[in-house]
């Protein structure tokens, strides 16, 4: 393991020649650097050791409250934070905000109990990525990691229709002047993406290749002003520039 964990003080890092040392192979991986925030004890050292069992992925310290894990956030620049929704003194969606600020690299997942769509949609308009629910297998809590590092969100359907028809946050008719312009390949593209398609499979179904459909994806957020694929979808939504999905 990369890290001595302890809930209720801050992890001890091992030197990264220690650890290499552990494992030759991962000096030949990039691998995907995780932060885990949970106060729950049993729940973050189980996930955190199944972090540390994948050749792609590695736990780099774990934090009980949202204080240390925006510390540690800060320090460490993980390419994924996992984050529970409801911490000692923050909620997960106040920690998405501010780890947007402190860290735009990082993507928050945030951990749920069960799919609660107002809280999933106020953290999606915070800037979180994607959701879990702590129930699900840990084969899908990595399969989300995994999706989260590529920009990319990984939610069942129902549960994605559910978030689109969330209100919380929708906009009055005065609020936007205009709705973003954008291109009829951008609006394809971003319909497929409410759709739970990746980009893999949004290049095949439009006959494009990977890096014309990421410059895509990547002139959708930046003409919407978010950042990470689910945020896209949620204001796009709101803004109506989907169709109904249901």
């Amino acid at each position: 393991m990369a890290f001595a964990r302890a809930v209720g003080g801050p992890s001890r890092r091992v030197p990264e020649s220690e650890d290499a040392g552990r494992d030759p192979l991962r000096q030949r991986y990039a691998q995907t650097r995780v932060v885990l925030v949970d106060d729950h004890r049993a729940f973050s050292e189980a996930l955190g050791m199944a972090v540390d069992l994948q050749q792609d992925l590695r736990c780099v310290g774990v934090a009980a409250t949202a204080k240390e894990g925006l510390d540690l956030i800060a320090r460490e620049r993980p390419h994924v934070a996992i984050v529970d929704v409801v911490l000692p003194d923050l909620d997960g969606t106040e920690v998405s905000r501010r780890v947007r600020e402190l860290s735009p690299g990082t993507r928050v997942v945030v951990l749920t109990a069960r799919n609660e769509l107002a809280v999933m949609a106020r953290a999606a308009s915070a800037g979180a990525c994607g959701f879990i629910s702590k129930e699900r297998p840990v084969a899908e809590i990595l399969a989300t990691i995994r999706a989260a590092r590529m920009g990319e969100f990984f939610l069942d359907r129902s549960t994605l229709v559910g978030l689109l028809g969330q209100r919380e946050g929708r906009p009055g008719p005065d609020r936007f002047t205009s709705k973003p312009r954008l291109t009829p390949r951008e609006l394809e593209v971003l319909s497929l993406l409410a759709e739970g398609r990746n980009v893999q499979e949004i290049a095949k179904i439009l006959h494009l290749s990977i890096h014309t459909c990421r410059g895509s994806v990547k002139s959708i957020l930046s003409k919407l002003d978010v950042h990470s694929q689910l945020e896209a979808v949620v204001k796009a939504s709101r803004e109506g520039l989907l169709p109904d999905l249901r």
